[in-house]
């Protein structure tokens, strides 16, 4: 048997002792795993040795029994929440250097403390079986300091000054901002702040952040204003501040039809599937500049139907795309 095979069989063996109130016997423990008594024997003992406090009691008529005390005796979650939450530092690694990094990790020390460094090794082991892409994810190790100061602006809701350079911009300018949340969206951190500069709600990107200054000055942030909502109509963290609904309408061939359908890529989406195979959906969005970015990324596989000046302004990406590549030296 491989040892992910065992890995796998050890963490159900523990998950049925912290969820077993009086105990299992050793045959019933057997007959689950379909496995014999030697077997459950080792793996009872591979456990205790990583610190599990896992032990043989008597019960009533002098049946034996394996119980482990309870996980939320020692450290407060049960052994599942337990293992969730040292596998979430996987998905949480783009943001090491930050404030969320810093607290997470603050939590692992605590548990750590309660359970011992065997025991840790052990979860460690069996969080191998799950691994997170960092394919594009940004590096915040060094801004956990800026990221810091504007959570404090958000909460106290304060007037801040960041010194912020667009894809636009050729030099960092300094801008006043009122911030009012993060929002981390494919790999990278993005603050929405209200842009004295604009007047209205701005998406910046924290890359692009080279400083920030809270004042102790009050913003005059807009009490109608949320983050979730404000975001209800956008594609991902981008939204102009026109209101106006744009029904996005996109055929997708036979062979991109089944990883759409898979996945829900917005909370307006309506999927029609064609006779043909083939897979129409449709959108109600107020910006179509990340949704653009998406339909191009199926290449050939996906044609956009609705609306005309969405799609003509695909075609015009495409041709310029062509040029580039002609006037290329390769």
């Amino acid at each position: 048997m491989s040892e992910s095979q065992q890995l796998l069989r050890q963490w159900k063996l523990l998950q049925l002792l912290a969820d077993s109130r009086f105990g299992i016997p050793l045959a019933e423990l057997a007959t689950e795993f379909d496995v014999s008594d030697r077997s459950i024997r080792r793996d009872i003992a591979v456990l205790q040795t990583a610190g599990f406090e896992i032990q043989e009691v008597i019960g009533d008529r002098g049946l034996k029994r394996w119980k482990m005390k309870p996980f939320s005796e020692q450290t407060g979650f049960t052994v599942t929440e337990l293992l969730s939450v040292y596998m979430a530092q996987r998905f949480l690694e783009p943001l090491a250097g930050t404030p969320f990094w810093t607290g997470l990790h603050r939590v692992l020390g605590k548990i750590r403390g309660a359970l011992g460094d065997q025991a840790i090794r052990y979860l460690h082991k069996l969080s191998g079986s799950l691994h997170a892409t960092s394919v594009g994810a940004s590096d915040y190790s060094k801004r956990g300091e800026l990221i810091d100061s504007l959570m404090l602006a958000i909460e106290d809701h304060l007037i801040t000054l960041i010194t912020y350079q667009s894809d636009q911009s050729t030099e960092p300018v300094e801008q006043e901002v009122y911030p009012q949340g993060f929002v981390f969206h494919r790999g990278s951190l993005y603050l929405i702040a209200w842009s004295s500069r604009r007047a209205e709600i701005r998406t910046f990107k924290m890359d692009r952040i080279d400083d920030v200054h809270v004042t102790k000055i009050p913003a005059a942030v807009p009490q109608d204003f949320d983050l979730k909502n404000w975001l209800e109509h956008s594609f991902g963290v981008f939204r102009s501040g026109n209101m106006i609904l744009h029904t996005i309408r996109v055929r997708f061939s036979r062979e991109s039809a089944r990883y759409v359908r898979e996945s829900n890529w917005h909370k307006s989406q309506t999927l029609s599937p064609q006779n043909d195979g083939s897979l129409i959906a449709e959108f109600q969005l107020t910006d179509t500049q990340e949704i653009k970015r998406w339909i191009m990324s199926f290449g050939p596989s996906a044609i956009v139907l609705a609306p005309v000046e969405l799609a003509e302004e695909i075609c015009n990406d495409l041709t310029r795309m062509l040029d580039a590549y002609a006037k290329s030296p390769a």
